[in-house]
């Protein structure tokens, strides 16, 4: 078994997420897994082997899989090896995406444990937060599929853009966002460039002006307030960027419902 089909259009029911750990008894060491009615999602911290269906992937470090509900999973173990797991029920209905049963999830794998410990920390209190948390990763997991397979741009260019949307209201700088994103200053501008045609510099720009159009639409924050609230304190630098970058005045602007 290569792929799986799952369906991410409402979230998971998780029955259990921890941590797991195994190896350590010596030999054999080889586990065997089936849960009849669950789904499996592994983050591993070890190397070996998984066989699924047949088919026999490589484990390293970082790597992530799936592995579908009544399906025997076979694990072989090097000795002590610790994973991250979460064993949950998936919705029947909803678009269908197909995903690598075994995917290395390079630059992406410490945000995805960093997920899945959120929810080992939510599960015995809130429950629903250990769905979301789950189901945030399952949606990384699906898109790294389309990114590129050594962790390149897709992975990099979507690590910059959410240390841009977090860091909106405070100053800045493209080597700071290169550092979030691990990867060189001259590398995130390439890799900018050819995913999204704009320079990082021009991405956060009008990040923050789309941000001040809606303060400025949606809310009754005084102007000075929205101008901080989007990094551009200096009041004459906010009105010059919203005339250039959304066509007019902040007043002008806020009047436009």
């Amino acid at each position: 078994m290569d792929q799986v089909t799952i369906r991410l259009d409402e979230p998971p029911r998780v029955a259990s997420v921890g941590v797991g750990v195994h190896g350590t008894l010596g030999p054999p060491l080889h586990d065997v897994f089936r849960l009849p009615d669950l789904w499996q999602l592994h983050l591993y911290g070890w190397s070996g082997e998984l066989s699924v269906g047949g088919t026999t992937h490589p484990v390293r470090p970082g790597h992530v899989s799936l592995i579908p509900p009544g399906t025997e999973a076979h694990f072989w173990y090097r000795g002590r090896s610790e994973h991250l797991y979460a064993h949950l029920r998936l919705p029947a209905t909803g678009e269908p995406r197909t995903v690598p049963v075994m995917q290395d999830a390079g630059r992406a794998a410490p945000l995805l444990s960093g997920l899945l410990r959120q929810a080992v920390m939510a599960a015995p209190g809130t429950p629903a937060r250990a769905d979301a948390e789950v189901w945030t990763a399952l949606w990384r997991v699906a898109e790294l599929a389309s990114a590129d397979p050594s962790g390149g741009p897709h992975t990099a260019v979507a690590a910059a853009m959410a240390h841009i949307e977090a860091h909106l209201a405070v100053p800045v700088t493209v080597p700071e966002i290169a550092r979030a994103a691990r990867v060189s200053h001259n590398h995130l501008t390439r890799l900018f460039r050819a995913e999204t045609g704009d320079t990082v510099v021009a991405y956060l720009r009008h990040r923050r002006l789309e941000r001040a159009r809606h303060l400025l639409r949606a809310s009754t924050l005084p102007i000075p307030a929205i101008a901080a609230a989007v990094g551009i304190p200096d009041l004459q630098a906010f009105n010059k960027a919203c005339r250039r970058e959304l066509g007019g005045s902040p007043r002008a602007i806020r009047a436009t419902l």
